[in-house]
C-alpha cells in the first residue's frame, strides 16, 4: 500500500507557527493541519503547493512518498 510521509509538523514548529495560524494562511481547518500532521489526510496537489509556498521550500521537501 502506498504511504506518504511529511515534514509538516517538525517545519511548523520550525517557524513558531500553531496549527490555526499555518491553517488560515493556507485557507483550511486547523483540523486539516491536524490530520496532514498525523499522516491522516494526503493533501490536493494546490494544497501541497500552498503549503510549500508558504516555507518558501519544495513539495518534496515536505511530502516523502514511500511506495509499498
Amino acid at each position: 500500500r502506498d504511504r506518504m510521509k511529511n515534514t509538516l509538523e517538525t517545519l511548523r514548529k520550525e517557524n513558531g507557527i500553531s496549527q490555526e495560524e499555518l491553517a488560515d494562511a493556507v485557507r483550511v481547518s486547523r483540523q486539516t493541519i491536524c490530520s496532514l500532521e498525523n499522516g491522516r489526510y494526503n493533501p490536493s496537489i494546490f494544497l501541497a503547493f500552498r503549503l510549500a509556498d508558504f516555507f518558501k521550500v519544495k513539495i518534496e521537501d515536505i511530502f516523502l512518498y514511500e511506495g509499498e
